[in-house]
């Protein structure tokens, strides 16, 4: 059952990839939705090439890193890197989850806009859900 959510986790990861090379690439489609927005319009930032480069690669990463952490890369064993970056990333996408206590996560404030449906329906459970698929690959 656990080898199902760490599938499903890698490809969710791909996915989510894939739409920030899209993105990189001139790609509009969801692109506004993913955007934390101000009550007074327009949005907290706008993310460079550069960022969403990071963003996509660093992913892609993550999902091979799960892979390999989990003993699903017959030629990549775990080791104290693939550990140690599954405790980071498991740091990293919880407090996603938790929030910035204004704009995103659990604790947000803000919840009339469109990224705030789309944060509460979609990006905060998918990443607490992330968060706790990397935290039991490290701790089972």
């Amino acid at each position: 059952m656990q080898q199902l959510f760490i599938y499903l986790s890698v490809i969710i990861l791909g996915l989510v990839s894939v739409l920030h090379f899209y993105w990189l690439f001139g790609g509009t489609w969801g692109f506004q939705s993913s955007l934390p927005e101000k009550v007074e319009g327009g949005t907290v930032f706008t993310p460079r090439g550069i960022e969403t480069l990071i963003v996509a690669v660093g992913l892609i990463g993550a999902a091979f890193i799960l892979l390999a952490q989990n003993n699903l890369i017959p030629f990549f064993l775990p080791n104290s890197f693939t550990k140690w970056s599954s405790i980071i990333l498991t740091v990293i996408f919880l407090l996603r989850a938790i929030g910035d206590f204004k704009y995103l996560g659990f604790s947000k404030r803000i919840k009339n806009t469109n990224f705030s449906k789309y944060d509460t329906k979609l990006y905060t459970p998918l990443c607490l859900f992330l968060g706790l698929i990397f935290m039991t690959s490290w701790l089972f």
